[in-house]
């Protein structure tokens, strides 16, 4: 049986890059709807899908006849070459709680990748994270990153270092109060501990052309059909978000 297809690779279109959804304002069928020449295609890995990105004629080729892959650059934590990859993130939700999204912008050299997805109840600090996490687990290998966020919650509990000393607090905030979040910050810890990540903090709807588009794939997608269900959240009540 064919591995279901996941990404969708946008070559030509409204915003071309890598989809996760299909449907819906920030899915791919949206960047190639009458568009003129559109040019797309599915796979089942964000990896497969970035090499046809790369060289979409050298990707239609037998494997015989293709031209051999770069060597991909050394961007592991270790090396300390500097920081490789960029990324965008934001968070939107409805109510709070309520119907939310997250939208993600990542730029790897003349790659560019977007991500969203869509959750029929949750918060905006949960989708705040998770737009960081998704972007991250996106990453095949060890690489410095630089990440931007406008969500102060998000860039000041890894700069500050509050998320890691709740994690050393067994996720207690104060004596008497949980941390809000922990599996996802949890989550977001292990990540950046595989990755040399920076997060910055930019300004919200200040006209930035990556944060405004990540807010557009973050509303759409929590606006889209087929929202999923952020379980540990539903779990453990809205006082937790």
């Amino acid at each position: 049986m064919d591995k279901p297809k996941k990404f969708y690779a946008v070559v030509r279109g409204r915003h071309p890059g890598i989809y996760t959804a299909w449907f819906g304002a920030a899915g791919a069928e949206a960047q190639i709807r009458a568009f003129p020449g559109a040019r797309y295609r599915g796979f089942a890995s964000i990896q497969e899908a970035r090499q046809w990105m790369q060289d979409p004629q050298n990707a239609r080729r037998p494997s015989s006849q293709r031209k051999p892959a770069p060597a991909p650059a050394d961007t592991s934590p270790e090396t300390g070459t500097g920081e490789q990859i960029v990324i965008y993130t934001d968070g939107a939700c409805r109510g709070n709680p309520g119907r939310g999204g997250y939208g993600a912008v990542i730029l790897q050299g003349d790659q560019r990748t977007e991500m969203a997805e869509g959750f029929r109840l949750t918060t905006n600090n949960r989708m705040e994270l998770l737009a960081c996490i998704a972007a991250l687990e996106s990453l095949a290998e060890p690489s410095g990153v630089v990440l931007h966020s406008d969500s102060s919650y998000v860039v000041n509990g890894i700069e500050k270092g509050w998320a890691r000393k709740w994690r050393a607090n067994h996720w207690m905030r104060t004596p008497q109060e949980e941390a809000r979040n922990a599996d996802l910050w949890a989550r977001l810890l292990a990540l950046c501990e595989r990755h040399r990540v920076r997060f910055v903090w930019v300004r919200g709807h200040a006209g930035h052309p990556e944060n405004e588009r990540c807010d557009q794939l973050a509303v759409g997608a929590a606006s889209g059909p087929g929202l999923r269900e952020d379980t540990p959240f539903a779990a453990r009540g809205p006082s937790q978000g």
